[in-house]
């Protein structure tokens, strides 16, 4: 997990142009949860910061953390200066101050199982919030999706991340919502769902397919090969639902 989760700093540009940004409704949406302004807050994992954005757009303090240094030099191009940006990975992270939210953007899969809920609990204030949130593009048309899955499947077989615990994709809580109810270090645990329809072109899809992790783990040349033949497979333009899974959760007053 660890080689995937480092893999897509070769593609930084690439993943700002081609990766979707986040709503104002996730914003919405956390800020409604945490009931009491939440001045300060902390990304985990953040990318290129489309997410960092879309919060510090509201005013609040973000730091932005990210391992990748390739990752974070794309970073620093889009987020405002306000912006704190840090390089560590999550688990490296010096605990020197609390924050009121701490979030992740379709990265807290990445981090080590044994240390993440104790780390994330450090890190949050008395009553702070912990908001994790992502959603991968599925081709909207099945006749499509399955000319897609045909024309990857000798090189990339499946794309999809699988659930750090084993939770099936049919169970009402999906991770990390499974793993957050257990813990007993956080109360009040929601799951919501945000609507995200996208209509790209072939090319753009298949820009998106070239920052998937999936795609990044295997040699180049097949990876051309098989971003040639997802293209030759596709219509002119590709609707897809690309929802977002928003899980929330307070830290207990007894951790």
């Amino acid at each position: 997990m660890t080689e995937r989760a480092l893999s897509f700093g070769s593609v930084a540009s690439t993943y700002e142009r081609f990766r979707p940004g986040y709503p104002d409704r996730l914003v919405d949406e956390v800020l409604a949860y945490a009931g009491t302004p939440v001045r300060t807050a902390l990304e985990i994992g953040a990318g290129t910061g489309k997410a960092t954005r879309v919060f510090a757009a509201r005013g609040i303090e973000v730091t932005a953390t990210e391992p990748d240094a390739a990752m974070l030099v794309e970073l620093r191009k889009h987020v405002p200066s306000t912006v704190l940006t840090l390089q560590h990975a999550f688990e490296d992270l010096p605990v020197t101050r609390t924050y009121d939210l701490v979030f992740a953007a379709a990265s807290m899969h990445w981090t080590e199982a044994e240390r993440r809920w104790s780390r994330v609990a450090s890190l949050l204030d008395r009553g702070g919030v912990f908001a994790s949130f992502g959603g991968q593009l599925k081709i909207a048309d099945p006749a499509v999706e399955e000319a897609v899955r045909a024309a990857r499947s000798e090189h990339v077989p499946d794309d999809d991340v699988p659930s750090p615990d084993g939770t099936p994709e049919d169970s009402e809580l999906q991770w990390p919502g499974t793993e957050l109810a257990r813990t007993g270090r956080f109360t009040d645990v929601r799951q919501t769902t945000i609507e995200r329809r996208l209509v790209l072109s072939a090319s753009d899809y298949v820009g998106h397919l070239a920052t998937v992790s999936a795609y990044l783990q295997i040699p180049p040349a097949a990876r051309e090969e098989v971003l040639g033949r997802v293209l030759a497979a596709l219509p002119a333009e590709v609707a897809l639902n690309g929802d977002l899974v928003l899980h929330l959760a307070r830290l207990s007053e007894v951790t």
